[in-house]
């Protein structure tokens, strides 16, 4: 048994021998390849090739874009000019040229453009009233692929040619003329000038002048209605000029009443439904005249006076005001507290309150507490013996 083992042994391995010789012989033998696999390295190769912009691209091209004015004086007008080429090989066409306040485009003779020739755009320049730097911009809209919006823009710096003082007629009920100033205008360029017109707010203050008459420095003596002043007390006065760089100049006009109330207003704060707040307020007399008080109201009847106590100056009323009813979406109630003084002079004091947060809707939700249309607001009379500070 053991001589046909080994003669079994000594064939399996030979057999394994041969199988391996076989693979090897086999793997390096030619394969065989489809006909196009050679043809696929063959093919040229395509070089990239970087995409550059049309030839016949418009270009616009613009000299400056941006134009300063330098001093200007306020409420007047200006042309500038921005010119451009088209730089390009293609036909340039213009689109829409936005504009911002005070600056607008004047003329543009055409939108298309050959390569080579050039446009100018016109501009139309009104500066601002208000003193200072200011610059204004456009946007020129074209075919330009590489810039098809441009900003432009125009800068000044206003100034007033025409100097002035004061500034402001700060008058006074109780003087003579209310205390009026001389007004004085000169120009600050030398360029003669002469007066248009004078007008005032409700025409409580004129001045006499010769429209006929150009000089570089004037001297105004303006009059005061008293009458008209006092019903007016805050307004302005306006001069016309015929300076190429100042048409008009603006004084303000403030007086100063006759009574001072303090605070101004009255606010409530985490106001409740029917549950009044006091609140204190003096009325005083800025020109330390003595004045009686007459009667107080409400125009909703929400706030009445308490009491009354001479003070320095006038009285300080002691107010109660009593937050009204109202919807279940209302969170703020107003109201007007009028003072009438002995004399007929009728002081307002406005008054406004803002409900808590934690109010219930139940507790806010019914009562009107408008004025009754037959008796009217509710009043007070101040009367001396029952009021003794008064």
């Amino acid at each position: 048994m053991r001589p046909y083992r080994l003669a079994l042994t000594m064939l399996m391995v030979g057999f394994g021998l041969l199988l391996h010789a076989g693979c090897e012989e086999q793997a390096m033998a030619p394969q065989r390849l489809s006909p196009d696999w050679f043809e696929r390295f063959q093919q040229p190769i395509q070089p990239t090739i970087t995409t550059r912009a049309d030839k016949s691209s418009p270009r616009i091209t613009f000299e400056n874009v941006v134009h300063d004015f330098g001093d200007v004086g306020p409420e007047t007008n200006h042309l500038c000019e921005f010119r451009f080429t088209n730089t390009g090989s293609g036909i340039l066409k213009i689109g829409q040229v936005s504009q911002t306040c005070g600056c607008t485009p004047f003329l543009l003779t055409k939108k298309e453009y050959a390569p080579g020739e050039s446009g100018t755009l016109k501009v139309r320049y009104y500066s601002d009233t208000q003193r200072g730097d200011t610059t204004k911009q456009l946007f020129v809209q074209s075919n330009d692929r590489t810039r098809p919006e441009v900003e432009l823009a125009v800068k000044a710096r206003i100034i007033t040619k025409v100097d002035y003082a004061p500034k402001t007629l700060n008058l006074f009920l109780k003087q003579a003329n209310a205390g009026c100033p001389q007004i004085t205008l000169a120009s600050i360029d030398g360029q003669p000038f002469s007066i248009r017109h004078f007008n005032s707010t409700a025409n409580c203050i004129t001045a006499d002048f010769d429209p006929s008459a150009k000089a570089t420095r004037f001297v105004l003596e303006p009059k005061v209605d008293m009458v008209k002043l006092e019903k007016t007390l805050h307004g302005r006065i306006e001069i016309g000029l015929t300076h190429p760089e100042c048409n008009a100049i603006t004084v303000g006009l403030s007086t100063l009443p006759r009574f001072r109330i303090t605070p101004r207003s009255i606010t409530v704060r985490q106001a409740e439904p029917k549950r009044p707040i006091v609140k204190k307020v003096q009325i005083l007399n800025n020109y330390n005249e003595d004045f009686e008080l007459e009667s107080a109201s409400s125009k909703r009847g929400t706030v009445k006076v308490l009491g009354n106590a001479i003070v320095h100056g006038g009285y300080e009323l002691e107010l109660e005001i009593t937050p009204p009813a109202a919807g279940n979406r209302i969170r703020v109630f107003t109201e007007v507290f009028f003072v009438n003084v002995k004399g007929g002079e009728k002081l307002e004091i406005p008054c406004s309150g803002f409900y808590a947060s934690s109010a219930a809707p139940s507790q806010v939700a019914t009562e009107d507490s408008k004025e009754c249309k037959t008796c009217g607001p509710k009043r007070y009379d101040f009367n001396p013996k029952k009021n003794p500070g008064s």
